[in-house]
C-alpha cells in the first residue's frame, strides 16, 4: 500500500475512540410486501481536522501535526524518515526544495491535506494553505 494510502486508511477508517458494543441483531420479520430498498445515504465526508485532533489528544499532544509532515506521520504511527517522505513526495508529485528540506516538508504537508480533501475529507483551508 502506498504511503498516502496508509495515511488515508488511518484517517478515513479510524475506529471511534469509544464505540459501544454492537448489540446482537434481532431476527428479521418475514416480509409482508415487496418493497424497493432505499438507496444508501452517501457517506458523510470525514472531518480530517477532528480525527487528527482527537488522535493527538489521545496521544498527549501529537506535536505540530497541523504544519509538520514529520509530526503528522508520527501521529498516524507511520514512518517519518527521509526515505518515506521522499517516497510520499514521488507519489504526490511534490518536488519542492531538496529532499528533507523545510521547503519540501511544508509542500508535502500541504499536498497531503489537499489530496485528503480531493478524496472525500473535510479539510479546513487553514490546513491546506
Amino acid at each position: 500500500m502506498s504511503i498516502f494510502g496508509k495515511i488515508m486508511d488511518k484517517i478515513f477508517h479510524r475506529k471511534p475512540a469509544e464505540a459501544p458494543p454492537a448489540a446482537a441483531p434481532k431476527p428479521a420479520a418475514p416480509p409482508v410486501a415487496t418493497a424497493t430498498p432505499a438507496a444508501p445515504a452517501p457517506a458523510a465526508p470525514v472531518d480530517v481536522e477532528a480525527v487528527l485532533t482527537e488522535l493527538a489528544q489521545a496521544k498527549g499532544g501529537g506535536g505540530n501535526w497541523r504544519t509538520s509532515i514529520v509530526d503528522l506521520l508520527k501521529l498516524l504511527d507511520l514512518d517519518s524518515d527521509l526515505g518515506s517522505r521522499k517516497e510520499l513526495g514521488q507519489e504526490l508529485g511534490v518536488h519542492a526544495g531538496a529532499d528533507g528540506s523545510a521547503e519540501q516538508n511544508i509542500a508535502l504537508h500541504k499536498a497531503v491535506m489537499k489530496k485528503l480533501a480531493e478524496n472525500g475529507g473535510k479539510v479546513p483551508d487553514s490546513l491546506k494553505d
